[in-house]
């Protein structure tokens, strides 16, 4: 029973990581993936460290420090407050800098929406999912609506007609120049057919949905 329990306790001990081994951990790994591809065959210890002009001890030290799974937890360097973790970027967060220029983008295209008729503004909110980010097919809206499909392709036109218009376009013109990715694909493909619209004769509907 000692032994288990002292077993548990070992394998639940923290690892403290050096800050300088973040970065050479992560060297040795890419010569093991190059070295892997060249040599057909995973590399050994001798290999990479004559590749690394390292000694075969400390290239073993941290190979098996790469095999050994480690907590995102574990702090690193001195402190208590920085964990491995805080090294590993997250590709799902959206960047501050461009979901403040979403925020921005959408308010203005809002203020431009406010100035068409209701129905007009309703259209193609629904058509391009501006709300919820879901685009509705013409017959969706018409059913919306209670009128025929031809009819709601009517009002789309002559909606995105008014958007292009030389002062509501120059509200916008300037966020279209840039490469701004937007969040939701009905939005996105709204923007992108009122920016390639740009000086350009009426554009057609959006595809439909078969």
């Amino acid at each position: 029973r000692q032994a288990i329990t002292r077993s548990i306790a070992d394998q639940a001990r923290t690892i403290r990581i050096p800050v300088h081994m973040i970065e050479t951990l992560n060297k040795v790994m890419q010569v093991q993936k190059q070295l892997t591809q060249e040599l057909g065959h995973e590399p050994t210890a001798e290999e990479v460290a004559s590749e690394m002009q390292m000694p075969v001890d400390r290239v073993q030290q941290i190979m098996k420090m790469a095999q050994q799974p480690i907590s995102l937890q574990s702090p690193v360097g001195d402190g208590e407050d920085t964990s491995l973790g805080d090294f590993i970027e997250d590709k799902s967060a959206e960047n501050p800098s461009d979901t403040a220029s979403n925020r921005l983008l959408r308010d203005k295209i809002d203020n431009v929406l406010h100035s068409l008729a209701s129905r007009e503004k309703e259209v193609l909110v629904l058509r391009f999912g501006l709300l919820d980010g879901y685009p509705r097919t013409l017959e969706e809206v018409g059913r919306h609506f209670k009128v025929t499909r031809e009819r709601i392709r009517q009002i789309e036109a002559k909606a995105l007609r008014k958007m292009r218009h030389p002062t509501r376009m120059r509200q916008l013109q300037g966020d279209f120049e840039g490469d701004l990715d937007t969040s939701g694909p009905g939005f996105d493909q709204f923007r992108k057919d009122l920016a390639s619209s740009i000086g350009a004769p009426p554009m057609p509907p959006p595809s439909e949905e078969v």
